[in-house]
């Protein structure tokens, strides 16, 4: 049976509702065979974006590794990261433990493509977004992409650190107003690309063609484990 690590707390919440989701995907009867998992939280690595931006000094690389290293010493197999900005380490982080890392954006380029998505709107944050990585990504499998203006980024950055962040239900008013400046910009499906973002289509009805980063990780970690997929699941955009 595989071992699957996570490397959590990226935030807290995105974390719970990761471990909630690969326990939905699985399609067995009982306890026992669901998949063996170890989380290690470590809320207190240094800010991605803030890093990433320039507007600290603080690497966030040495406490994922550290967390990643504690859970290749109790032998996992495969180690999940719930939060997409971290993804701007991961060649580094994979390189350093040794241990297959999914890639929830490379797993999210897939989905489109085998969809039949040609141009897909990004919603992240602002580190996600100035790092390049889901655009260089999705250009990679032939997907153009666009991400939202100034005003739109301020709205997705508000329902990330305003609301999910601190705990408080999410305006997703705001949402439909970076969803319909998306669409009106080319896009036939909307990312999630931060797994906050990902507590909206937990809480609310999203409409159609928006894809969940989350979902897709924790999809990913259910195949990776060599887990059965529930049907309901095989879809998600």
């Amino acid at each position: 049976m595989a071992f699957l690590g996570v490397i959590g707390g990226l935030g807290p919440m995105a974390t719970a509702y990761y471990y909630e989701l690969v326990t939905a995907m699985t399609d067995v009867p009982v306890d026992q065979q669901h998949i063996r998992m170890a989380i290690f939280s470590a809320p207190d690595i240094p800010d991605r974006t803030e890093y990433i931006l320039g507007k600290s000094g603080r690497s966030p690389l040495p406490g994922i590794i550290e967390a990643g290293k504690a859970l290749v010493s109790i032998g996992v197999d495969v180690i999940a990261i719930p939060c997409v900005t971290a993804h701007y380490f991961h060649s580094e982080i994979e390189g350093t433990l040794g241990v297959r890392t999914l890639h929830a954006i490379r797993e999210c380029a897939e989905i489109l493509k085998a969809t039949g998505i040609e141009r897909a709107g990004i919603a992240a944050t602002e580190g996600t977004i100035q790092s390049g990585i889901f655009q260089s990504v999705l250009s990679e499998y032939g997907i153009s992409s666009c991400a939202p203006g100034t005003s739109g980024q301020g709205k997705v950055n508000s329902l990330i650190y305003d609301h999910v962040k601190r705990g408080i239900a999410p305006d997703i008013d705001l949402f439909f107003e970076v969803k319909d400046e998306l669409m009106n910009n080319g896009a036939q499906a909307v990312i999630l690309g931060c797994t906050e973002l990902s507590i909206l289509k937990r809480d609310f009805d999203t409409g159609s063609n928006v894809l969940d980063v989350t979902e897709v990780l924790a999809r990913a970690s259910v195949l990776a484990c060599g887990k059965p997929l529930r049907k309901e699941f095989e879809r998600l955009v």
